[in-house]
């Protein structure tokens, strides 16, 4: 007898991500899922984004980790709703868990909802959540071969976010080089070079944000 566990399993996220997608899409809420290694710097980049974004936009954000609710107690300043989900030592956030998350923000009042998944490069890309992007956060001091290592994450990103680049000289890193090999397993993702510490490093990130969220409110 054959036994499909995991296929099954996989149906049942798929199916739960897209009534996800679908409550984004009638709520018109832009969605992504946020991933990248541990310390990379995701939770920096969206705290560096956040004075500019809730200017513009009403901003929701759930934050997926382990444990503790560390992160999103740096963005409690921001007064925006916030959802902590704790896996308790899973990998990855998974479509059930971030529906419940859902349920716990008022969508009527939201633009954008960002979802930071766990840091890991393997089990998220496995996992549809329901958001409308994945954006992947590469740090330069990870080192240059993190695509080929790690290829399923990285094909299926939307945008790769190169971050940490104002250290690069010293680190004796080839920004370009590291360009080449993200373009080399994912010849079609959008790819911006940051500094997540510095707003001033983030005006393509920016400008790609308002045109997928002008595009969400207009469907």
């Amino acid at each position: 007898m054959k036994i499909q566990v995991l296929k099954n399993v996989m149906l049942k996220n798929d199916a739960i991500g897209a009534d996800n997608r679908w409550l984004f899409d009638k709520k018109k809420v832009f969605a992504i899922n946020m991933t990248s290694s541990p310390g990379a710097g995701k939770t920096t980049l969206i705290r560096s984004s956040l004075e500019r974004l809730t200017a513009m936009y009403r901003v929701a954000v759930i934050e997926g980790d382990l444990f503790t609710s560390r992160d999103a107690e740096r963005l409690e300043d921001f007064s925006i709703p916030l959802v902590q989900i704790n896996t308790e030592g899973g990998c990855h956030l998974d479509a059930k868990m971030v529906h419940a998350a859902i349920e716990k923000i008022d969508l009527d009042n939201v633009d954008l909802c960002i979802v930071e998944n766990v840091g890991n490069l393997v089990c998220p890309a496995a996992f549809d959540i329901g958001a409308h992007r994945m954006v992947l956060l590469y740090s330069i001091t990870e080192g240059e071969d993190k695509p080929a290592k790690y290829a399923t994450m990285f094909t299926r990103a939307d945008v790769v976010i190169i971050n940490k680049v104002d250290i690069a000289p010293y680190l004796n890193m080839d920004l370009d080089a590291i360009e080449a090999e993200v373009r080399a397993v994912n010849p079609t993702c959008r790819i911006f070079r940051v500094n997540s510490l510095d707003a001033s490093t983030l005006t393509d990130w920016f400008a790609w944000l308002d045109s997928e969220i002008a595009s969400t409110l207009q469907a």
